[in-house]
């Protein structure tokens, strides 16, 4: 369903909640535009304040100069060419904005990205990684989650993420830029840059002509050009500088960063390290999964032989006997198979050890299924 409504040509947009996605799109008419299901949207208007919700996806075209407030999106959102403010109170899914100008977000619980913004960005809390570039404004970053990447922005910038940072600069005289990270920042910024760089990490690289490496250095205050701009970096990891344009590898590795056309040198082997730490986790897991398996088969042999082995169903897999009582038999309360459990047992079948036809089984048998 289509639905237009006038309300001048700097109109309040109050979205009191959407169950599914929104598109969000500026245009030059005064007219607002919706599209959603006619069953799931309801609308009201006083003057040039129009209300709208909608219980699944909504489609929206507003004029530029519309102010927007939001409270809830249940999934994800694309919002762009705005020039009037934007408040979002809580998004569950991705988010996306482009050409905007000031933006005040309390939660977004997915991926974040912003791309061109005239006026200031603040988040609360961002729960995965956040991408920004191109803001002429100041950045305020409460909390993020996970990553952070960042180039280009004009104003002052102080930003908490938990893992990395990357951020590409031009500082500018008179602005403070500070960020703290759980793990490693690269900075890259112009040859010419002026700034006074506070560092603290725990291994420090400034890769600039003219600066000496302090080899083993925790902390270090570095003084570039006439040091106009305040720079201050805390990283729980290492602490890169470069005025190397290539100064990383590739962006690819970091997937949700892979278009703002960041270099991500040295950060690939840590990467690479991660992955094989959750491979180990992973594989910690199944393994003792498999020996509460083992030990829960004991359990019921022992069981099976307590009743003399009467009316015994057995089912042999790998080096396995897994003992199931018929039906009539009062067999002992068993819980709920973990999802280690479940995670051995389909691990089993996808290498073939097992059939589909006996993972039913031994989930049923875990389950206290017969």
């Amino acid at each position: 369903m289509s639905k237009t409504i006038s309300a001048g040509h700097t109109p309040k947009i109050m979205i009191e909640s959407i169950g599914g996605d929104l598109s969000l799109v500026g245009w030059e008419g005064d007219e607002i535009l919706f599209k959603a299901d006619e069953e799931q949207m309801r609308t009201s208007q006083d003057g040039d304040q129009v209300n709208v919700s909608c219980g699944d996806d909504l489609s929206l075209r507003v004029p530029k100069s519309a102010s927007i407030f939001i409270g809830n999106i249940g999934g994800d959102a694309s919002i762009r060419s705005l020039i009037g403010d934007i408040e979002l109170k809580e998004i569950g899914g991705d988010l996306s904005m482009r050409d905007v100008n000031s933006v005040s977000i309390d939660t977004v619980h997915a991926d974040f990205s912003l791309r061109g913004a005239k006026g200031n960005l603040f988040i609360k809390s961002a729960n995965s990684d956040v991408s920004i570039r191109d803001v002429d404004g100041n950045v305020t970053l409460e909390t993020v989650a996970d990553d952070l990447a960042l180039r280009d922005v004009r104003g002052n910038v102080n930003a908490k993420v938990a893992e990395d940072v990357v951020m590409y600069l031009n500082p500018q005289a008179g602005n403070t830029y500070s960020v703290t990270a759980g793990d490693d920042i690269l900075l890259v910024m112009p040859p010419k840059a002026n700034a006074t760089l506070t560092l603290n990490a725990d291994d420090i690289n400034v890769d600039w002509k003219g600066i000496e490496d302090e080899e083993d250095a925790t902390s270090r205050v570095v003084t570039l050009g006439d040091g106009s701009a305040t720079i201050n970096l805390s990283a729980g990891g290492d602490i890169r500088v470069s005025n190397q344009a290539d100064a990383g590898e590739s962006a690819e590795d970091f997937g949700n960063f892979a278009g703002i056309g960041m270099d991500w040198s040295g950060f690939g082997e840590r990467i690479s390290r991660r992955v094989d730490q959750a491979t180990q986790r992973a594989q910690r897991k199944v393994e003792e999964a498999a020996r509460r398996i083992e030990q829960k088969t004991r359990e019921a042999e022992r069981r099976a032989a307590g009743r003399g082995g009467r009316g015994k169903v057995a089912l042999e897999v790998g080096r396995w006997n897994w003992d199931f009582a018929p039906r009539g038999v009062p067999m002992s309360p068993k819980s709920q198979a973990s999802d280690e459990e479940r995670l051995a047992i389909l691990k089993m079948l996808q290498e073939k050890k097992i059939t589909a036809e006996e993972a039913d089984k031994l989930l049923a048998a875990l389950e206290g299924g017969s």
